[in-house]
């Protein structure tokens, strides 16, 4: 059976849930723009929010014989892209905290995707402005001007150990912002997951 021009959601639904792929097909494009935007409010990604979209349209057809259960398929549809979008939230604060955790602050180079890698550079430059001048002036010396030591303690006339300790100091406040801020935020959403607020 072919789905008509004339999108008739009872009948797509139950189309679908036969494994009626253009059924399908004319399902995705009537809701994606809709469930995008939805997504894109909470997660404030596009990249992201493209990502679970995607992830949201895979688990209706992987689960597609219950479609033609589902009473209120813009209710079901909702629920189910605020719940992928809150998880890939969360697996992406994790990520990031986890990062945090074991490796301290991660290289500048390394690759990531996009999104975490813009959400991670946003709480590293928080942290930075909050840190003491000369903590900030040599941890900005080496990490974006990439001096080592030596040329840092020269052009600042100090040692190579106040140079060390500057440092130190300053990954350890740099990493702690970062630590405490995801973990605030993964608390948030589990909140809102839970319907807290």
């Amino acid at each position: 059976m072919s789905v008509t021009t004339t999108y008739d959601e009872a009948s797509v639904l139950q189309q679908i849930a036969a494994g009626d792929e253009s059924a399908f097909s004319a399902f995705f494009h009537h809701w994606q723009p809709y469930l995008a935007t939805h997504i894109y409010r909470i997660t404030e990604s596009a990249h992201l929010a493209e990502e679970v979209v995607q992830d949201v349209f895979m688990k209706i057809w992987m689960t597609r014989e219950t479609l033609s259960s589902v009473t209120y398929i813009k209710a079901y549809l909702l629920t189910l892209s605020r719940n992928e979008a809150l998880n890939a939230l969360k697996s992406m604060m994790r990520r990031l905290s986890h990062e945090a955790t074991t490796e301290n602050l991660p290289p500048f180079e390394a690759e990531e995707p996009e999104q975490h890698r813009a959400f991670q550079l946003t709480l590293i430059d928080e942290a930075i402005d909050q840190l003491p001048a000369r903590q900030k002036e040599v941890f900005l010396l080496h990490r974006h001007q990439r001096l080592t030591y030596a040329e840092i303690a020269e052009k600042l006339n100090i040692g190579k150990e106040s140079v060390k300790t500057h440092l130190q100091l300053a990954t350890k406040a740099i990493t702690s912002h970062v630590k405490g801020r995801i973990t605030v935020l993964i608390l948030l959403l589990e909140l809102q997951d839970k319907n807290f607020f």
